[in-house]
């Protein structure tokens, strides 16, 4: 089967459109049209539906999808393979951190391997660590340098690399900032502004609070911890930050027998080749932290 056409087919599935795919891999429409025709007459079955201006996969293509994610997959990484037996450092290397990390921990790790390895173009994505996680389970991106799941499950393979304990904190005015002693249930009867719904910082906040954690006063929420210390500062309610984002502008509200702890490090996939520039970014990274 010819790779060139599964390419082909892969980027109009993805991105939905003729015109877009010959875009992302540098092709004119009549060729794409030309590979996708091609392979359906290979296949002996029709991969699209041509509904109105739009397209949707057929039954077919919806079976030669996965396939094709897994063939191009496995031929990327016997090329890795077979590039890394060289022992050069070049090429793209393709990396997701979230906007917490790669302001605060990562910044050392960059400036060194941009000066270090001049020959490998980094393309840095910037997302939230749930759908970084996602990208590389799905070979979408070599690495991710995210705050780590909770529960480990494959095909991720995960590296702590920095403990990052997190405190409660509220603004100086807060009815809280004035008590020395708290105990986790009053925090109850206070809005909280936490990460949204589904995200790991999110469930390591909530399950230490145990059988309060269905009760709490969700006021807003955001991806931002930059947003949540805003927020927390000027009033609108209590948070949890990491520690290394306090200052004088927020009290911390010492909770009894309540300890809130997330872990930050590098999520791999278990079964991926590492490419010489992603091993050399691993090794960094440690030699940094």
């Amino acid at each position: 089967m010819d790779i060139s056409a599964l390419q082909a087919f892969l980027a109009v599935a993805e991105s939905g459109s003729f015109s877009r795919a010959a875009e992302k891999i540098y092709l004119t429409q009549p060729a794409i049209s030309k590979r996708i025709a091609a392979l359906e007459k290979q296949i002996g079955a029709r991969l699209f539906d041509r509904i109105g201006r739009g397209i949707r996969l057929t039954e077919a293509g919806e079976a030669l999808l996965i396939r094709a994610r897994a063939v191009l997959k496995e031929l990327e990484d016997v090329k890795r393979g077979i590039a890394n037996l060289s022992g050069t450092i070049a090429g793209e290397l393709s990396l997701a951190t979230s906007h917490h990390i790669g302001l605060h921990r990562l910044p050392p790790a960059l400036k060194r391997f941009h000066e270090t390895y001049t020959n490998v173009r980094l393309n840095l994505h910037f997302m939230d660590s749930e759908k970084a996680c996602n990208a590389v389970a799905r070979g979408d991106l070599e690495l991710a340098v995210v705050t780590l799941p909770p529960k480990a499950a494959a095909p991720l393979k995960l590296e702590k690399i920095w403990d990052d304990p997190l405190d409660i904190v509220v603004s100086r005015g807060h009815p809280l900032a004035k008590l020395k002693h708290v105990q986790a249930a009053m925090l109850l009867d206070y809005p909280a502004i936490l990460p949204g719904p589904g995200t790991y910082t999110r469930e390591i906040i909530l399950n230490a609070f145990g059988p309060w954690r269905d009760r709490i006063q969700v006021g807003m929420a955001t991806n931002y911890l930059e947003v949540l210390k805003m927020l927390a500062a000027i009033g609108l309610g209590w948070s949890a930050l990491p520690r290394t984002m306090i200052d004088e502008g927020l009290k911390v509200v010492q909770i009894e027998k309540r300890e809130i702890r997330r872990e930050l490090g590098i999520v791999t996939h278990e079964k991926r080749t590492l490419s010489n520039a992603g091993q050399a970014m691993i090794r960094i990274i440690r030699e940094t932290k």
